[in-house]
């Protein structure tokens, strides 16, 4: 989609679109000022990591370098995005686009991360404005899907096609805007959530804990999942939101909130707020801190996805394509087993004593199979027009040990591939060569109308006959055709 991205601005938001692209293979360019930056965005990326070792079982693929450049003018160069995130100052930003467009390529697209100024005023003093639109994302950037991108008064068409499309290719949900306005509507939800709780810190009716518990524990559950319309929707009943608004309606009208107003932020509560939020970290830094809100995004996610919801869908089309993308190009010599899987093992896929669990060996055999279908052809297009092959029977032999990240890879030969059935013979082994396992699988070619055996399509049986031939003249694998028990 793209190759390299010009990032303006190291600090949170810069570093999160940082991370999220290097893992999408793209090239990045920093450009900051702070002499912190560095050793910030290495600890922004240490984390990104982490978090998408966990995030998803499809393969990895090669991820985009990083460097950091001496000028806006340096970073821009050859960048076909440019992403601004410098602070909120409208000044600023313009300074910063006379920089950049004096050195980017001409059809490099143009993404600010504001929070809140219109992308009318932003491209106001640009040369070519039509190529700037706001992508504001969230925090963490490298996890949370939702951008939302708001085109200007001057913005092309074709500026908002690419834009969406780059973001879903990011794994992003992309929220185009209909009209521009202050803050957009994230923000703006947020802005109203968050008048109403500095009045309940400054009123002393509930500290930040307590408020922070009163959404975790309750509507906060909710809005992982349905926002606050079809929340409500439900409420209603049977009769929906028509019942809703009439029985909830006239509240709007009761002294419930103090919206149009705030508190006035002087010492004592800025000072009463960051004493009751430091109590609440307990003692936890920063980055702790990051990891445990990473590490819930990822598990509400995951649970999302098993009904394909929300998020959760976002994610789901995600997976897919690393998954598609790990077997667009098939290895160029198929008369060898062909590695078909390779990663770090995660932490949670190892028991008390740190060793991986005897079913994420069936995880890897499973998804060194999946790897298999995509290269014969039988890839999610395939599953999706109505053909698959399914598991019927499954040998493992557990022969060594491995521990919590580190990297292990399978290894496929194929057995017999003609007709409906497919027999795969896996290796699992340690980076260092050690075999870990092996596991013999029997899969029959099915209708996923009918569930019953059938002929696969003709590419995939000629892929099948291909590769079957080549791995026909392979010796035959050590413990192929083992029973349970049987002795060596």
């Amino acid at each position: 989609m793209i190759r390299s991205a010009a990032i303006l601005g190291g600090g949170v938001i810069g570093a999160g679109w940082a991370a999220r692209l290097i893992e999408n293979g793209v090239d990045v360019t920093l450009f900051d000022p702070d002499s912190a930056a560095e050793r910030k965005l290495s600890e922004v990326l240490a984390n990104a990591d982490r978090a998408y070792a966990k995030l998803t079982l499809a393969a990895r693929g090669p991820k985009g370098g990083h460097r950091f450049a001496p000028s806006v003018a340096a970073a821009c160069e050859g960048a076909d995005l440019v992403v601004e995130a410098v602070p909120e100052r409208l000044d600023v930003k313009r300074k910063v686009y006379a920089e950049a467009e004096a050195a980017a390529p001409a059809d490099a697209l143009f993404a600010s991360s504001t929070s809140g100024i219109l992308p009318s005023d932003l491209q106001a003093e640009m040369a070519r404005p039509e190529r700037l639109l706001v992508a504001h994302p969230f925090n963490p950037v490298y996890l949370l899907p939702l951008v939302e991108i708001v085109p200007g008064a001057r913005t092309s068409p074709e500026a908002v096609e690419r834009a969406t499309a780059l973001y879903a290719w990011l794994g992003m949900k992309p929220l185009v805007l209909r009209r521009e306005i202050e803050a957009f509507v994230a923000d703006r939800l947020m802005e109203a959530l968050w008048r109403e709780a500095l009045w309940l810190v400054h009123d002393d009716v509930a500290t930040t804990a307590e408020i922070d518990d009163a959404i975790r524990f309750g509507c906060g559950l909710r809005w992982a999942q349905m926002g606050t319309f079809q929340v409500f929707d439900i409420a209603g009943g049977e009769q929906g939101m028509r019942h809703f608004m009439a029985q909830f309606g006239p509240c709007l009208k009761w002294p419930w909130t103090k919206l149009m107003d705030t508190p006035e932020m002087d010492g004592a509560l800025i000072e009463k707020i960051a004493r009751q939020t430091e109590e609440q970290a307990a003692g936890r830094s920063f980055r702790e801190l990051e990891r445990i809100r990473d590490d819930n995004l990822i598990a509400v996610m995951q649970a999302l996805k098993v009904n394909d919801w929300g998020a959760g869908e976002t994610l789901a089309a995600y997976e897919k394509k690393l998954f598609d993308q790990g077997a667009r190009k098939p290895p160029e010599d198929l008369s060898r087993p062909i590695r078909t899987m390779e990663r770090r093992v995660p932490a949670d896929w190892t028991d008390y004593n740190n060793h991986m669990n005897e079913a994420r060996y069936l995880q890897c055999f499973g998804d060194a199979t999946d790897a298999f279908m995509r290269i014969v052809g039988a890839d999610a297009d395939y599953i999706a027009s109505g053909l698959s092959f399914f598991t019927v029977e499954t040998h493992i032999r557990h022969l060594g040990e491995v521990k919590a990240l580190e990297p292990i890879y399978a290894e496929t030969q194929l057995l017999e591939g003609a007709g409906k059935k497919m027999r795969l013979f896996h290796w699992l082994r340690h980076a260092d060569g050690r075999l870990l396992a092996t596991g013999e699988h029997m899969l029959v070619h099915v209708s996923l109308e009918t569930r019953a055996a059938c002929e696969p399509a003709p590419a995939v049986a000629a892929k099948l006959a291909e590769i079957a031939a080549l791995h026909a003249a392979l010796p035959a694998p050590e413990g192929a055709g083992r029973a349970v028990g049987q002795p060596r």
